[in-house]
């Protein structure tokens, strides 16, 4: 079938690509509409590698992706064809000791889509379970299915803060996954969110949500702000989102005693934290990695109302430009959030 391929670092094409899947009794078999770029995929194409997930043969690219049943498994009752679902991109063994204990995004031989060497979903059709498929409710397009997937992120962050309702949170980084959290953390019952970047047309789109505050930590000391701003208490819940290593470890002194933070951004190599300072303040730490059961709280809320996604859509390219989606999402141009791709 036609699919955008990962030849190797910083090449690219759509071409026939054989792809070899059979349909299990509680599989479905789905002809993708929309697949979003994330950053990991950006990664991928730039650098050939994350990590020690290295593409070392021809691999299709795509992990957030919405499209329609065309075929399903004859032990499926949740789904029917002709059904528009997004699809949680990854699948554990469940027989891993961290499904059973309920960390199945932990299982160290998880399938996830377009990690090495396990192929994407931009692809013409792909073959999921429907376990980690989920219907999207009339009125949603598969563009915002797409979108399903960082959100998901987002919301598997808000969990992890344990949220009360008042709060107030401060997400550190205004890129996708940073706007996800903050809109989020909105919807789990904070009262207002910060964010901050040095990027302002990123954070001028996140301005456009409600009680959502922007602030740009290349014009104010963020610590400085976040006190003013909090009576000199800091925040309740604060979120690292950037994934940058220069913001260690200051961003810790803008949580109020006391408070959560959540680290959702990744990186290379190693920050520097002061423990006595996080110590003696009392604060608690979570660590995130992809998410858990998310996917129907997502679909749930853009359906409610609660999330608009469709705002972060910045560029919408068709399949057979799927080679130039990629190097505009690569160019990092500051005023885009998601590059979407759509599929006849």
């Amino acid at each position: 079938m036609k699919a955008l391929v990962l030849e190797s670092a910083k090449k690219l094409s759509l071409r026939d690509f054989p792809v070899t899947e059979s349909m299990g009794p509680y599989d479905v078999k789905i002809k993708i509409k929309a697949c979003g770029i994330c950053g990991s995929d950006v990664h991928y194409y730039v650098e050939g590698a994350i990590g020690d997930f290295i593409v070392n043969e021809p691999m299709i690219l795509g992990h957030e992706a919405a499209g329609f049943v065309i075929e399903k498994g004859e032990r499926v009752t949740s789904l029917n064809t002709g059904d528009l679902v997004c699809m949680e991109p990854g699948v554990p063994d469940m027989q891993s000791p961290e499904v059973l204990e309920g960390n199945y995004h932990l299982d160290p031989d998880i399938t996830f889509w377009a990690t090495p060497p396990v192929h994407g979903c931009l692809r013409e059709t792909v073959v999921h379970p429907a376990r980690f498929c989920f219907k999207l409710p009339q009125g949603m397009s598969a563009a915002e299915g797409a979108m399903m997937e960082p959100l998901a992120t987002g919301i598997e962050a808000a969990k992890k803060a344990k949220i009360r309702p008042g709060d107030v949170a401060l997400v550190v980084g205004c890129g996708t996954i940073g706007i996800m959290v903050a809109i989020s953390a909105l919807a789990g019952g904070c009262s207002k969110v910060f964010i901050s970047d040095v990027k302002q047309e990123k954070l001028d789109i996140a301005g456009t949500y409600e009680n959502i505050v922007p602030v740009n930590s290349k014009k104010e000391n963020l610590i400085d702000f976040i006190m003013k701003e909090t009576g000199g208490k800091g925040c309740d819940r604060v979120f690292e989102a950037s994934g940058s290593p220069h913001v260690y470890p200051d961003f810790f002194k803008c949580t109020k005693r006391g408070g959560k933070v959540v680290l959702v951004g990744m990186m290379n190599g190693l920050v520097q934290m002061n423990i006595p300072w996080i110590q003696v303040h009392g604060l608690s730490i979570e660590t995130l990695f992809r998410y858990t059961n998310t996917f129907d709280r997502a679909v749930a809320l853009v359906n409610a109302g609660k999330i608009d996604v469709k705002r972060l859509i910045s560029r919408t390219f068709s399949f057979e430009e799927a080679v130039q989606a990629y190097e505009y999402a690569a160019a990092g141009y500051p005023e885009v959030v998601k590059v979407m791709i759509e599929l006849p």
